[in-house]
């Protein structure tokens, strides 16, 4: 069920209590704002810290999935040591 909310000074809006607990936004949060064939779109946005940005690139997400699929199938190697393991592969 939709709800109606007036828009403020400087173009604000509340967002009702019964929307903010349906996607969970708390205070401080950010939202990206978006206009689709001619609606006003509102997304709650998960902010990534900085220093661990490099674990949600597409290129390190793309090794996760392979490293699971290798884990399912058996296709690991378990090594004992780092010392085994570079022995292993030649360092």
């Amino acid at each position: 069920m939709a709800t109606t909310v007036k828009v403020r000074e400087k173009y604000q809006i509340t967002i009702p209590e019964e929307v903010r607990k349906k996607v969970s936004l708390e205070i401080g949060e950010r939202v990206e704002v978006d206009v689709r064939e001619g609606l006003i779109v509102i997304r709650p946005v998960i902010e990534i810290p900085r220093d661990q940005a490099w674990f949600w690139t597409k290129e390190w997400q793309g090794q996760i999935a392979q490293s699971m699929k290798d884990l399912r199938k058996g296709k690991v190697k378990v090594f004992k040591s780092v010392k085994e393991a570079r022995k292993y592969f030649g360092d």
